[in-house]
């Protein structure tokens, strides 16, 4: 049952809607590869952090899915979302999440290679 006034639970409030982090610089030019390198080398070394693989898993996930897909993926692993564009999470036992822009979206000073 529950109190009078309590409702039915579809998510308690907290739950933010995902969008695409703000257009960024990178310090320096970077080519795609490079960029791809970052990510796996950020991918690689994320668990050793602290919080558990299988969220750091979900939230690898998210960051490489289109918005629709993220939402349902960060949703399912009860992911608490604190910034809307994944920068800083929290998973259900507090344990804080935070993942650089450049896991998340493309620099606007990107090299395109031939």
């Amino acid at each position: 049952m529950g109190c009078a006034g309590s409702t039915p639970t579809k998510g308690d409030g907290n739950v933010k809607k995902i969008r695409k982090p703000k257009p960024w610089k990178h310090p320096q030019p970077i080519t795609k590869s490079q960029l791809v390198q970052m990510r796996e080398e950020f991918w690689d070394t994320a668990p050793h952090y602290g919080g558990r693989k299988e969220i750091w898993d979900a939230l690898r996930a998210a960051a490489e899915a289109d918005l629709t897909l993220a939402q349902v993926i960060v949703d399912s692993a009860a992911v608490i979302v604190q910034s809307a564009d994944l920068t800083v999470c929290y998973d259900e036992r507090g344990a804080k999440y935070e993942l650089p822009k450049y896991v998340l979206s493309e620099p606007t000073n990107l090299i395109r290679e031939s």
